[in-house]
């Protein structure tokens, strides 16, 4: 990241940066295939209409229109850029659902754009993975259960470090708030989930003097949100607070059924976190935050939660569970970071000189013959001198140079260590760490 995008919040990655990019993105792939989820990818469109149903987010959207139309904001039917996948595949699924095989297991990956302020960890155009199960009527809690382990796996298999997948549960927190006596519970939610940035006494403060609660109400509440475990003990802290309701019991059931497969699973990596709350309305049970451990100022870098109703069609109704990986965000945080690199900026392994003009044919019948046994390599373009060729393919970072000469015998050289050994085009073989780009 040592240049400046010329347009903020767009970004565009150097050949070694994309090439981490596109490592994080197949090792994503690889997990979730193997996982069994399919991989779906939806138009980059939607109507204004189905991105604002939800009506929170209308200021960061894109519009879309030819450039000499007439202004059609208020056309419902009009174009916009999706800002996430979840609306999309919610539409998705309605389309198609006489195709699919419910519960409904995809992955996606792709573009998305959000008029935001680009900052830190924020982008106008940036790229996210999502995983979802979706069922038609009904979706078996333990789904919830298979999507904290999917994604502690994928992120397990990333060049990454330490993290902690935060969960909660929403039933948990509304069944809290209610046996306290608070009536509006969503929005001692929406409270909470301010509770990093702005800290206790402020959210102490918004609790009593815009919720209407009371400053034990207030200090209860605040005081589930400081419950952290990497086990089941979090049961018995939040019942020494001394709240009951049913909606509790049922939270505290499903939380503590993530938390103990997870603890067996992925000892560590997940925990019951009680301050997450997730905003959004449309979260009904279990929600998800993940943290790079060191760099939690960044945020999240992986988040979603269950929710009843995904999409609905008449008497219809698909609740799924889903998470997503801001890819765009991870990529540039370890890229500042220097966190992992990759080997080289190109797929070629071999650079193939020429000793004349003439010999140009010939170094293709070379290259030819690497790439038959998936050797990357390219041919130069003119016979310079050879010390000019080897500079030029030390600075494209090519690790071997081939040489064919005059009585037909072959020689490639590594020109990392200066090693010049015989070889023949149709056997030679890398090490099988130089065949592709390695990124550690």
């Amino acid at each position: 990241m040592a240049r400046k995008a010329s347009l903020s919040g767009f970004p565009e990655w150097l050949p070694a940066e994309r090439a981490v990019e596109q490592h994080v993105l197949d090792t994503l792939r690889h997990v979730f295939e193997l996982h069994g989820f399919a991989n779906i990818e939806t138009r980059a469109v939607e109507t204004r209409a189905q991105l604002l149903r939800k009506g929170e987010i209308d200021k960061e959207v894109y519009g879309l229109s030819r450039l000499a139309a007439e202004d059609d904001k208020n056309d419902p039917n009009a174009l916009a850029l999706h800002f996430d996948l979840t609306v999309p595949f919610a539409r998705y699924v309605v389309e198609n659902a006489g195709h699919l095989a419910f519960p409904f297991r995809r992955y996606q990956m792709q573009k998305v754009w959000r008029g935001e302020r680009p900052q830190d960890g924020r982008f106008r155009e940036f790229t996210q993975a999502d995983i979802d199960v979706v069922g038609d009527g009904t979706l078996p809690f333990s789904y919830d259960v298979e999507l904290a382990l999917t994604i502690a796996d994928a992120l397990s298999a990333l060049p990454i470090g330490d993290f902690r997948l935060r969960v909660n549960n929403r039933k948990l927190a509304e069944g809290f708030y209610r046996g306290l006596g608070l009536a509006d519970p969503d929005a001692v939610l929406r409270a909470i989930d301010k509770l990093e940035k702005i800290g206790d006494d402020a959210v102490a403060k918004i609790l009593v003097e815009e919720v209407g609660a009371t400053a034990e109400q207030a200090a209860a509440a605040l005081a589930l949100a400081k419950i952290r475990t990497v086990d089941t003990s979090f049961v018995e802290q939040v019942r020494a607070l001394g709240v009951t309701h049913e909606l509790l019991d049922t939270g505290l059931d499903e939380l503590s059924q993530v938390i103990e497969a997870a603890s067996k699973r992925a000892p560590g990596k997940v925990m019951a976190d009680l301050s997450i709350a997730r905003g959004l309305d449309y979260y009904t049970g279990t929600v998800y935050e993940t943290v790079l451990v060191g760099h939690e100022s960044l945020g999240s870098i992986c988040s979603g939660g269950r929710y009843e109703s995904l999409a609905s069609k008449g008497k219809k109704n698909y609740p799924g569970v889903g998470l997503s990986i801001g890819v765009t965000r991870l990529i540039s945080r370890i890229l500042a970071e220097e966190v992992v690199t990759a080997s080289r900026s190109v797929p070629s392994v071999v650079y193939v000189t020429l000793a004349n003009d003439e010999s140009w044919h010939e170094a293709q019948d070379v290259a030819s013959a690497l790439r038959e046994r998936g050797i990357a390599c390219e041919v130069a373009a003119s016979a310079e001198k050879f010390g000019k060729q080897i500079k030029y393919a030390d600075r494209r970072g090519i690790p071997f140079v081939w040489f064919t000469h005059a009585d037909g015998t072959h020689e490639v050289k590594d020109i990392r260590s200066g090693e010049q050994v015989s070889a023949d085009p149709a056997s030679w073989m890398p090490a099988e760490a130089d065949l592709k780009i390695a990124v550690s």
